[in-house]
C-alpha cells in the first residue's frame, strides 16, 4: 500500500493513533447500514441547501475525505446510487475496517465507482472536481486545519458543496480538561492511557463535572474504546468558536451556506415572549452567536461550504404548481412515513400523503396536478418534498 504523499505536520502521530483505535467504532454487519443520514445523501442536501434540486445532478462525484472505519463511506453509497464515490484515510488500520465494512454492506453495488484509498487530504492534485465532498470530524485533527480546508476547496465543483464537522469550544470545555489531566499526568495515548482514562473518570468523587458530564453525556457514545479514545486520548486537536469559524471559512475563498443542524441554532429553541423577538430582529449571524452564549453544550459546528454565494430558491404558487418533485430519500417507514429526515416522529395530514404517494407514483407530472400550493409548500417546507428546479 502507497504512503500517503504530502503530509501535514500531525500526520504520522495522528495515523499511528487511528491504526491503534480505527474510529468509529461503530460494529461491522452484513447487509446495508442501519437507518440514514440526510447529510450522506446528495438529493437532500442540494434541497436543504438550495431549496431544489437542480437539474443534471443525478449520478454526481463525491469525495469522503477522512473515511476512518467507513461509515460515512457506507452511507454515502447507499444514499447514493449510481454516483462515482472515493473514500480515503491515512490510517491503514482504518481503511482496513473500512474496506470490511464496504464490502459486508455490498456498498460498490449500488455506485458505479467505489474507490477505498490510504491518502492524506492534502494530497489530491490528481483528482478532478467534485460534486459533493464529505469530511467530518477530520480537519481538526490537522497541525494546520487551513491548508486541509484550502486543498478540500481546490477539489471542489464551482456548483460543489462541501460538508464539515468541526469541535466548537464551549460544548467541550469538561472533555478539554480531562485530556488535560490525563495527558499532566502522561498516560499516552495507547492502550495504557485507555484503562487509565477510563480509571480516571471512574473514580473521580461523586458529584465531579467532569465524571458528571462523561457520565450523562458521552458515556454511551464512548462505551466502543476507539471513541473513547478518540475523545480523550487524541494526540492533535483543534477547536473552534463561531467568529474563528467563520475567519476559517474565509481564509479559504469559501462561503458558508448553511448549518446541517440549523434547528439547533434557532433561537425560539432556546427564547419566547419579548426576548425571541429581540433575537429574531438581530441579523442572522448574530443570532447565531446568541445561541452559542445561551447553549454552552454546543460541542461541534456541522456545516454546508460553497465555492460561489448561495442563493436558495423562491417559490411562487404558480412555480410551485408547474414544478416536479421527489420524495424525501431519508423517511423512514412504508408506504407511509413515520419518521421524518432526523428520525423524528412524523405527523402528515391525508393531502399530503396523498401527494407523497403520487410523486412516487408520478415522478414526472406537475405538482399543480396533485395537490394544493399550500400543501406543496408545506411538505417542501419540513424537507419532506424536494422541489426540482
Amino acid at each position: 500500500m502507497a504512503e500517503p504523499g504530502n503530509r501535514d505536520a500531525a500526520t504520522p502521530v495522528v495515523s499511528a493513533f487511528y491504526d491503534r483505535f480505527p474510529f468509529p467504532g461503530d460494529p461491522l454487519q452484513d447487509g446495508p447500514p442501519p437507518g440514514y443520514n440526510w447529510r450522506w445523501c446528495h438529493q437532500s442536501v442540494l434541497a436543504a441547501v438550495h431549496g431544489a434540486v437542480p437539474a443534471g445532478t443525478v449520478r454526481p462525484r463525491i469525495l469522503d475525505a477522512g473515511c476512518g472505519t467507513g461509515v460515512s463511506t457506507d452511507y454515502l453509497c447507499h444514499l447514493n446510487p449510481g454516483a462515482e464515490v472515493l473514500g480515503i484515510d491515512i490510517s491503514e488500520g482504518a481503511l482496513a475496517v473500512a474496506r470490511e465494512r464496504l464490502q459486508r454492506s455490498g456498498a460498490a453495488a449500488q455506485v458505479s465507482q467505489l474507490r477505498q484509498e490510504q491518502r492524506s487530504l492534502l494530497d489530491l492534485e490528481s483528482e478532478g472536481p467534485f460534486d459533493y465532498i464529505n469530511s467530518v470530524g477530520v480537519l481538526h485533527h490537522l497541525d494546520q486545519p487551513e491548508s486541509g480546508l484550502r486543498s478540500l476547496a481546490g477539489r471542489l465543483a464551482p456548483d460543489g458543496l462541501l460538508h464539515l464537522f468541526l469541535y466548537a469550544d464551549a460544548g467541550r470545555w469538561e472533555i478539554h480538561r480531562t485530556q488535560q489531566a490525563l495527558t499532566l499526568l502522561d498516560v499516552g495515548t495507547g492502550r495504557e492511557g485507555l484503562r487509565l482514562g477510563r480509571e480516571l473518570l471512574a473514580s473521580l468523587p461523586e458529584g465531579n463535572r467532569l465524571a458528571r458530564h462523561h457520565c450523562e453525556r458521552w458515556a454511551v457514545d464512548c462505551a466502543a474504546d476507539a471513541n473513547f479514545a478518540d475523545m480523550y486520548l487524541h494526540p492533535q486537536e483543534t477547536s473552534y468558536d463561531l467568529q474563528r469559524l467563520f475567519a476559517f471559512i474565509e481564509a479559504a475563498d469559501l462561503h458558508f451556506a448553511g448549518f446541517s443542524n440549523a434547528e439547533v441554532w434557532d433561537p425560539a429553541r432556546l427564547l419566547n415572549g419579548e426576548l425571541l423577538e429581540r433575537a429574531q430582529a438581530l441579523p442572522q449571524r448574530q443570532q447565531w452567536l446568541l445561541v452559542e452564549q445561551l447553549d454552552p453544550n454546543i460541542s461541534h459546528f456541522e456545516f454546508f461550504l460553497s465555492s460561489q454565494p448561495v442563493q436558495p430558491a423562491s417559490w411562487s404558487d404558480a412555480a410551485l404548481q408547474a414544478a416536479k418533485g421527489l420524495r424525501q430519500p431519508c423517511l423512514w417507514g412504508e408506504p407511509d412515513p413515520i419518521l421524518d429526515r432526523n428520525m423524528q416522529p412524523l405527523q402528515l395530514s391525508d393531502a399530503e400523503r396523498q401527494l407523497l404517494r403520487r410523486v412516487d407514483e408520478q415522478p414526472n407530472t406537475p405538482l399543480g396536478a396533485m395537490a394544493e400550493p399550500a400543501v406543496i409548500r408545506d411538505l417542501a417546507a419540513r424537507q419532506l418534498l424536494l422541489l426540482k428546479a
